[in-house]
């Protein structure tokens, strides 16, 4: 296996002739495993399409990839985004409705959209040389697939380290009998920034994979956080400085202002779009109750703040008391700060970011520590298949991996765990590292032992093992990895694979 990645290469290979080999190589039976890959091309991945449940209507929406001029923390910069926003739009639609997304890529490089924590067919999940090919640079295509579950999510460019710049927006599926009761709505992305001010992010990569060697580095101008720390994450908080924090596109100095009255029920949609920060999420001196973890319900439970690791999302619910309250975000070990503020009319002048405190303490949580609500426990069953995913590398050379593999684009399936339709699949993930990692698996939802909640991202400490399950329902090739991006971008990646 090759043990180097290049920017190019992240996350699969993004030109059409080196996509068609990598799928070609899979479409009949692997002389070394004697099983025949169910590709993203399969006709089975449209019949089982066919059977999600239906509604008739279709949403649509148009995206533009594209590079435009914007501001962060004063300073004027260029960078990527979608529809010329830091933060792309708002996309709304019902379960069963037909989401048809027409995609311009103004890049001069290719891209693709990945569709984060939804359970859709394969060939939709944005995912190039292993269920797509890359959408060329100056080109137009699509995504249409059917929208199955209700709850939070997002999408995000699954190419090189695009993400890291603005390729990101939030993707809303409303519940038509929806059970919870609130009266206002609030979708927050949070964001850790740096590109166009301390360099562009896949410059921050090249510079890390240099590992832990600093000699003849000026500290003071190198990309790695040496001495971040969070008790609450198990050490070692992040690899990158970040010298912004953004909460739906804004810093701390111009936040953003959300009207309301005393009284109000507020759910709070939380997602955290960041490539290399955990997010600490509250109100100071107040409680918020936990409603749902990446889009699926949760017992409820009071606290005083949320962590969300990378691509990790959290529904909540704030009733509204005083003129002004400041809702934070608070990078997990980390400097600075990210906050938005709810205008509920009434006297007395807007705090200031210099009054609000510098800590979120109390009872803190996340949500691979919560419980799942009682509709949305799988079935009580012995496992058909059984995978450890030993999650290996370091900082001394800045190399990461699974089961001491660094994942190969040119060989998406070399070490692939092989799962069938309709299994009952069972997950030992075992951190050997001595960093924190956010564990996402595409295209399923899986509960965490104990009647955990259901999700599809969680966080995974240093010398921790996380066992989940997940019901084999959706065939395809499905990408697990770990959301920290630069992680992800050097290795820290593998496929669930359906055989026949």
């Amino acid at each position: 296996m090759n043990n180097s990645l290049t920017r190019r290469t992240f996350l699969g290979a993004t030109l059409a002739t080196a996509t068609t080999a990598a799928l070609a190589a899979c479409a009949t039976p692997s002389p070394s495993r004697g099983v025949t890959r169910i590709l993203a091309t399969d006709p089975m991945v449209g019949r089982f399409e066919d059977r999600r449940t239906a509604s008739g209507r279709i949403t649509t929406q148009q995206l533009t990839a594209g590079a435009f001029d914007t501001t962060v923390s004063g300073m004027a910069l260029a960078t990527w985004g979608y529809n010329n926003a830091l933060n792309g739009p708002v996309i709304r639609a019902r379960t069963g409705d037909l989401l048809d997304v027409a995609v311009t890529n103004n890049l001069n490089e290719a891209t693709s959209i990945h569709w984060h924590g939804l359970a859709l067919r394969n060939n939709a999940d944005g995912v190039p040389g292993v269920t797509q090919k890359a959408i060329a640079a100056g080109a137009d295509s699509s995504y249409k697939f059917r929208l199955t579950h209700p709850g939070t999510y997002w999408y995000h460019s699954h190419v090189d380290m695009q993400r890291e710049r603005a390729l990101s927006g939030a993707l809303v599926i409303e519940d038509p009998n929806e059970a919870l009761s609130y009266d206002q709505e609030w979708v927050i992305v949070l964001d850790d920034w740096l590109d166009g001010i301390s360099g562009r992010p896949e410059g921050v990569l090249a510079r890390l994979a240099g590992g832990m060697d600093m000699s003849g580095m000026n500290m003071s101008e190198s990309p790695m956080l040496m001495g971040s720390s969070s008790a609450y994450l198990g050490g070692d908080a992040g690899d990158v400085r970040m010298p912004a924090h953004l909460f739906n596109g804004k810093t701390a100095t111009e936040p953003e202002i959300f009207p309301s009255k005393p009284g109000n029920r507020i759910r709070l949609r939380i997602i955290n779009a960041s490539g290399d920060t955990a997010y600490r999420v509250g109100v100071p001196g107040r409680k918020i109750a936990l409603t749902h973890a990446d889009g699926f319900p949760v017992k409820h439970v009071d606290v005083d703040a949320v962590v969300l690791g990378m691509g990790e999302r959290i529904d909540a619910i704030l009733t509204v008391t005083d003129a002004f309250t400041p809702l934070m975000a608070l990078p997990e070990g980390k400097d600075g700060s990210a906050w938005g503020l709810i205008n509920a009319g009434g006297a007395g002048a807007a705090p200031q970011a210099s009054s609000l405190p510098s800590s979120l303490d109390g009872v803190v949580t996340d949500g691979g520590r919560l419980k799942a609500d009682e509709s949305v426990i799988l079935n009580a069953q012995s496992p058909d298949r059984i995978h450890t995913m030993r999650l290996t590398g370091s900082m001394d050379n800045y190399s990461w991996g699974i089961n001491g593999n660094m994942f190969n684009p040119d060989r998406p399936f070399a070490d692939a765990f092989d799962i069938a339709v309709n299994e009952r699949v069972q997950v030992k993930i075992i951190n050997d590292t001595s960093m924190w990692h956010p564990m996402h698996l595409h295209g399923h939802s899986f509960q965490i032992s104990g009647n955990g909640a259901r999700k599809d991202t969680v966080i995974v400490r240093p010398k921790e093992t996380v066992t989940f399950e997940f019901d084999a329902d959706n065939p395809g090739q499905w990408l697990t990895h770990c959301h920290n991006a630069y992680h992800a971008a050097k290795g820290m990646m593998g496929v669930f694979s359906y055989v026949r």
